[in-house]
């Protein structure tokens, strides 16, 4: 066999190897994406769907969303789930946005289940309601720090149990951060390590009692806390500082 013969015997097995490898790492992330995806506990779900005073659609393009019943919404919030987490289980925690303080709210579906994975931009949400102009970004744990990056193209970030990657400090950008005094995943002093990555006046509201899971309806997460708040208190704790967020922005 001659040596050029040679090269391009071992440049095709290399680069056979190469898409084998791709394909194994592509193949495994989609299935690592789909398993053990953390399910809507199905009580809170259905008693927020039967809540008179909110309406749910399901958007194939946006995600689910969230409105008051009586039509009248002037401010929207993009919320983005944490990893692994059905959208669905954001519902009942999220429901009094809509209901109680006039918001719209689209839970987006991340493509694989993962924010990170998710390229869309915010305007690919915000469609959904297209009669909103002032609009909120915000997510819980890995979906926060993904709306971190979405947030220079909206009116205000609020975070749930996350924090940001990226700078925002030098931006004039309102920002809102809950986090919960249990929480074993991002926990008080991550909050607080990545605190100056947010602009200086960013509210800083940590609820007692939530842990990380407490921002959902999921069940308990591996290397989480225990809650000690009750799901109603949770949800009235989330709301009141999001709406105030959501009355300066009006």
């Amino acid at each position: 066999m001659t040596s050029a013969k040679r090269r391009r015997r071992v440049l095709r097995w290399v680069l056979w190897s190469l898409l084998g490898l791709v394909v194994l790492v592509v193949g495994g992330t989609v299935i690592w994406s789909q398993v053990g995806v953390m399910q809507a506990e199905p009580e809170p779900l259905a008693a927020a769907e039967a809540n008179p005073a909110l309406t749910i659609d399901d958007d194939a393009a946006a995600g689910i969303v969230l409105a008051p019943a009586d039509g009248g919404s002037e401010v929207g919030l993009v919320f983005i789930p944490g990893a692994k987490v059905q959208p669905e289980a954001y519902i009942s925690k999220l429901q009094d946005l809509a209901a109680e303080d006039g918001i719209t709210v689209v839970i987006t579906r991340p493509w694989l289940n993962l924010a990170f994975f998710d390229l869309r931009g915010l305007d690919a949400f915000t469609s959904a309601a297209p009669g909103i102009d002032t609009w909120m970004v915000g997510g819980h744990s890995l979906g926060g720090v993904r709306s971190c990056q979405l947030a220079p193209d909206a009116d205000a970030l609020v975070l749930f149990g996350s924090y940001c990657a990226n700078d925002l400090s030098d931006s004039d950008l309102p920002a809102l951060s809950l986090s919960g005094s249990e929480d074993g995943l991002s926990t008080p002093q991550k909050i607080a390590d990545a605190r100056h990555l947010l602009p200086e006046d960013a509210e800083m509201v940590e609820i007692d009692g939530a842990s990380h899971a407490s921002f959902g309806d999921y069940g308990p997460q591996d290397g989480d806390g225990t809650p000690t708040i009750s799901d109603e208190d949770m949800r009235r704790q989330l709301a009141e500082p999001i709406g105030s967020l959501a009355d300066a922005l009006r």
